[in-house]
């Protein structure tokens, strides 16, 4: 069949680059794409918001499934479109992807259904935001309700920060995206990413992940989309995936299914491992982002089977096989990130960089210009490394990441850090 991906991310080309291995593919076509998935992919000017021209473009290129990479063509009803169309795809429905387009209706089917997340407040109002703040004091977590490209989570360590942050999201800034905010109770412990297939009924659990938020070495400064990951994540245990599969994914899925909107797609469930167990932080409805790169390097199975039984409610039938390798990836930024940056810098030292072996690297925000690479993005690429253990991993991405010319781009050189001391405590 003809496939097309939607989006020019990262996340896009490594879906792309497994999907390009299926024996069920025809043609592979992306939209907009980016300069490293023009190398496997027919990159085409579609915008993922522009429904219309996706439609149209699917009869014309007799498009057989359509696999959406972003959080706003799936918030903004593109699946449903599609299905009105008798087109098939991969993700919710709208209805369904509100458990990431609003977080104060996730906060509440939570509540209802006993699922373990952090205590919370929704408000309308700087004033009743901010006496919420006032009683329960710091720290504490504020976000906009909305999608705010992973800009609206402020972890205030004081009172004075919170205000500020309710304040700049009440402003505007956020847009629609800021006309409600959720303050919630700071949990502590150590973050992990867990992701699950769903075909409305069905739920499976892929292998997991854990990314890195903070710009810098040692998880300082801003937080941002990602600044690399790896798989799978050591402090999700066996005993502790069961428990989230029982406390959190089979909840939430049964959940969605009574209230008429089932989820079809892949939960993303952002974790906090506290004392007392796996606690929600929040529900993302589509693959992560670097996650995605080092899942799919991972995987052993052709992925194209397990997104078409989503939708077609054939998950059941389904089993997908991990390598036992661990993968890693380090993010490579412009100068600047997570602020303003500069753009249309040139990389080289690409081809060098993907000859190391056990080495992918994924472009997230480039161009090609003839010969040339060219960074249009914050995050701009997703250097990729397999290997026994996750210092072996480290140590290949990173030996690929100095083989890369761009002095305007920067990374974490720490990539790993928790796996990697559990990894010398064990020795």
């Amino acid at each position: 069949m003809n496939v097309l991906v939607i989006g020019s991310g990262g996340r896009e080309h490594a879906l792309c680059w497994k999907l390009a291995s299926s024996p069920l593919l025809s043609r592979l076509y992306c939209a907009p794409g980016n300069g490293g998935i023009a190398k496997i992919a027919e990159c085409v000017p579609l915008k993922p918001l522009d429904f219309d021209a996706i439609v149209a473009f699917c009869r014309e290129k007799d498009i057989g499934f359509v696999m959406i990479g972003p959080e706003d063509p799936l918030v903004n009803g593109l699946v449903d479109r599609l299905d009105r169309e008798g087109i098939k795809s991969f993700g919710p429905s709208a209805a369904a992807a509100r458990l990431e387009g609003s977080k104060g209706f996730t906060k509440d089917l939570c509540a209802e259904f006993n699922i373990p997340t952090a205590a919370y407040g929704r408000f309308s109002n700087a004033a009743d935001a901010k006496a919420f703040v006032k009683a329960n004091g710091a720290p504490i977590v504020v976000k906009a309700d909305g999608l705010a490209a992973g800009k609206g989570v402020t972890v205030a360590e004081t009172v004075e920060q919170a205000d500020a942050a309710i304040d700049e999201i009440f402003s505007g800034r956020f847009g629609a995206a800021g006309a409600e905010v959720v303050v919630e109770e700071f949990l502590d412990g150590e973050e992990a990413s867990f992701f699950a297939f769903c075909d409305g009924k069905t739920v499976m659990a892929l292998a997991t992940a854990q990314d890195h938020k903070r710009v810098f070495d040692g998880d300082k400064g801003p937080n941002t989309g990602g600044m690399g990951a790896y798989s799978p994540a050591p402090v999700l245990t066996p005993d502790l995936i069961a428990r989230v599969m029982r406390e959190i994914i089979e909840p939430t899925a049964a959940a969605m299914q009574r209230r008429g909107t089932p989820f079809k797609g892949v939960f993303f469930a952002g974790l906090m491992i506290t004392k007392k167990g796996p606690q929600l932080i929040e529900y993302n409805t589509r693959f992560g982002d670097p996650e995605t790169q080092v899942l799919m390097t991972r995987l052993k199975s052709d992925l194209l089977p397990a997104l078409i039984a989503t939708h077609d409610g054939t998950l059941d039938k389904i089993a997908l096989e991990w390598k036992d390798e661990v993968a890693l990836t380090v993010v490579m930024a412009a100068n600047g990130y997570p602020g303003d940056y500069v753009k249309d810098t040139e990389i080289k030292g690409l081809d060098k960089a993907g000859a190391v072996a056990n080495v992918q690297v994924f472009h997230a925000g480039t161009r090609a210009e003839g010969t040339r690479i060219l960074a249009t993005g914050g995050r701009v690429l997703n250097v990729t490394a397999t290997g026994k253990t996750v210092s072996e991993a480290q140590a290949t991405a990173y030996r690929a990441v100095d083989l890369i010319d761009w002095p305007q781009g920067f990374c974490r050189r720490d990539i790993g850090w928790r796996a990697i001391e559990r990894e010398r405590g064990a020795d």
